[in-house]
C-alpha cells in the first residue's frame, strides 16, 4: 500500500512544480512579445512613417499592441514552457521519485491545471476588457497626427444608418445621429399595429429628454395592409412618444454591431467583446439560432446567416480562452513520455497535435459563421475533442 505523503511535503512539492514551471514560462512570454511586436513594427513601417509618429509615439503602440500579442502568445508559451518543465523532471527522474513516494501523476499535476485555469480566466480578460480597447488605443495612435479615425467612440456624428428593435417591432432609420447630444437629424420609424396596419414616423428632429423620445415638426402616416398606400394620419410640431424606449446605449450597440458585421462582410479581424454581443442578441431575440446541420445547404437565408454568425461568435468567444486549460491537458502526457524516451519524439508529437486543434479551431469557426455548422459545435468541437484525449492519454502514462 503506498504511503501517504503529508501535507507540508505536498506544500513544497506544489511551490517547487509551480517555480519551476513559471520561470520557462516567464522567457517563452518574453520571447514571444519581444518577436510579435517587432515582426509588427517592420509590417507597419510604412504606415508608422505615414503618421508621423515619434519615438515615444512608437513606445506607445507597441504597448498597445501587447493585449492582443498575449493572446496569441499565451497558448503557445503555456505548450513550450509545460513540456520543457515536465522533460526536464522526467529525464531527472524527479516524476519517477514522486510516484514512487506515493503521489500520483494526477497529483503532480495539480500545480499545472491551477496554471492552465489561470491562463484561461486571463486569457477571457485580455479578450473581453483589454483587447478591444487596445484595438481601438492603437488606432487613436495612428490618427493623432493624420486625423482619419473611424473609431465610433471618437466620432460625435453617424450618417445614414438604421436598425431595427426587435422587441418593439420598430425600425429605425436616422440621416444623422449625435451621440453626444442625443440628437437625431430626419429620423424615420415604422412599426406595426396588433390590427394588422401599420405606422411611419417622419420628423425633421429628435431628442431624447428625461428617457422619452420627442419628434419635432412630426408628420405620422397610416397604412392599413402591407399593400395600400401611405395616408397621412398626424402632423404636430412637437411629438412626444414614451412608448419608444430605444436608449442611447442600444444605439451605440447597433452602430457597433454594424461596423462588426462591414469588417466581417470584408473578412477583417474581430475584436467583438461579449457584452456587445450579449447586448446585442437581447435586442433581436427573434433572430435565428443556428441549432441544425446545414451541410447539404449551400445558400442558408440571410438571417440565419447573420444569427449563425453572432452566434458562433458568442461561443467562440466563451470557448477560445480554454485553449490555455486544453493545451495543459495535451501537453502533460507527451511532456513525461518525451523525458522517458526520445525528447524529440514527444516535442514534436505535442507540438503536431495542437498544431491540428488550432487549424480545426480556425476551420471550425468559419463553418459555424456561415451556418454550415451549429455555432456551439463549431466552437467547442476542438477543446472537447482534444480534452477528453488529453484526460485520457495522462490516465494511460505508466
Amino acid at each position: 500500500m503506498p504511503c501517504r505523503v503529508p501535507s507540508v511535503v505536498m506544500r513544497l512539492l506544489d511551490r517547487y512544480l509551480f517555480r519551476e514551471l513559471l520561470t520557462p514560462l516567464a522567457y517563452c512570454l518574453g520571447g514571444f512579445l519581444i518577436f510579435w511586436i517587432s515582426y509588427q513594427l517592420f509590417n507597419e513601417l510604412d504606415k508608422l512613417q505615414e503618421a508621423k509618429l515619434h519615438l515615444f509615439d512608437v513606445i506607445e503602440l507597441c504597448v498597445a499592441w501587447t493585449p492582443d500579442c498575449l493572446v496569441i502568445a499565451l497558448p503557445i508559451a503555456l505548450l513550450l514552457a509545460v513540456l520543457y518543465t515536465l522533460t526536464h523532471h522526467t529525464r531527472h527522474n524527479e516524476i519517477t521519485a514522486m510516484r514512487a513516494a506515493g503521489v500520483s501523476l494526477w497529483r503532480i499535476c495539480v500545480p499545472y491545471f491551477i496554471v492552465g485555469f489561470i491562463a484561461s480566466l486571463v486569457l477571457f480578460a485580455l479578450n473581453e476588457f483589454c483587447v478591444p480597447h487596445s484595438a481601438r488605443w492603437a488606432e487613436r495612435i495612428l490618427n493623432r497626427y493624420v486625423q482619419k479615425s473611424n473609431d465610433p467612440d471618437m466620432q460625435n456624428q453617424f450618417h445614414d444608418f438604421g436598425f431595427t428593435n426587435a422587441r418593439g417591432h420598430r425600425t429605425w432609420f436616422v440621416g444623422e445621429y449625435r451621440p453626444r447630444t442625443v440628437e437625431m437629424l430626419k429620423p424615420k420609424v415604422s412599426w406595426p399595429l396588433p390590427d394588422g396596419s401599420r405606422r411611419e414616423l417622419h420628423a425633421a428632429r429628435a431628442v431624447r429628454t428625461n428617457d422619452v423620445w420627442t419628434f419635432f415638426d412630426a408628420k405620422e402616416y397610416m397604412q392599413s395592409n402591407a399593400t395600400a398606400p401611405l395616408l397621412p394620419f398626424l402632423q404636430t410640431n412637437v411629438l412626444a412618444m414614451p412608448e419608444f424606449d430605444e436608449t442611447p446605449g442600444e444605439i451605440r450597440i447597433e452602430i457597433k454591431m454594424s461596423e462588426y458585421e462591414s469588417l466581417h462582410s470584408r473578412k477583417l479581424k474581430l475584436n467583438i467583446p461579449l457584452s456587445v454581443l450579449w447586448e446585442y442578441l437581447q435586442l433581436h431575440p427573434n433572430l435565428a439560432r443556428p441549432n441544425h446541420f446545414w451541410l447539404f445547404s449551400s445558400h442558408p437565408n440571410p438571417e440565419f446567416k447573420q444569427g449563425s454568425w453572432l452566434f458562433t461568435e458568442l461561443h467562440g468567444r466563451l470557448a477560445m480562452p480554454w485553449t490555455c486549460f486544453v493545451v495543459m491537458l495535451i501537453a502533460i502526457p507527451f511532456g513525461v513520455k518525451a523525458g522517458q524516451r526520445n525528447l524529440f519524439v514527444g516535442v514534436a508529437g505535442s507540438i503536431f497535435i495542437c498544431f491540428i486543434f488550432f487549424v480545426l479551431q480556425r476551420i471550425g469557426l468559419p463553418l459555424g459563421a456561415a451556418g454550415y455548422l451549429p455555432a456551439w459545435l463549431a466552437a467547442w468541437l476542438p477543446n472537447l475533442v482534444f480534452g477528453a484525449a488529453g484526460l485520457f492519454l495522462i490516465a494511460r502514462v505508466r
